[in-house]
C-alpha cells in the first residue's frame, strides 16, 4: 500500500479528527483506542490532546510531547471504514 501523508488535520468532538490526505481523501477516525499507554497517556486529558499539529516533516498528526500516529495507520482506518 502507497503511503499518503496527512495534510490537514481537525478536532471534531473529543478524540475524533478529520484528516485530509495528500490525495485528497478525507476521513474522520476517533484517536481514543491509541491513547492511555506509554506516551499517549498524557493525552486522554482532552487539553493535552487537543495541542495536536500536523507535522509537514513527518506527513502525520503530532503532539508537543512526541507522540505521534503513522500516517498509514490513519489512512487505513479512513479506507477499511469506507470499504
Amino acid at each position: 500500500m502507497e503511503i499518503h501523508e496527512v495534510k490537514k488535520a481537525k478536532l471534531i468532538k473529543d478524540y475524533m479528527v478529520e484528516f485530509i490526505f495528500d490525495n485528497k481523501k478525507k476521513g474522520r477516525v476517533d484517536l481514543r483506542k491509541y491513547l492511555g499507554r506509554g506516551v499517549f497517556a498524557q493525552l486522554l486529558n482532552k487539553k493535552n490532546f487537543n495541542k495536536f499539529y500536523v507535522n509537514e516533516e513527518l506527513g502525520t498528526i503530532c503532539w508537543p510531547n512526541g507522540a505521534d500516529i503513522a500516517p498509514d495507520t490513519l489512512y487505513r482506518e479512513i479506507i477499511q471504514r469506507k470499504t
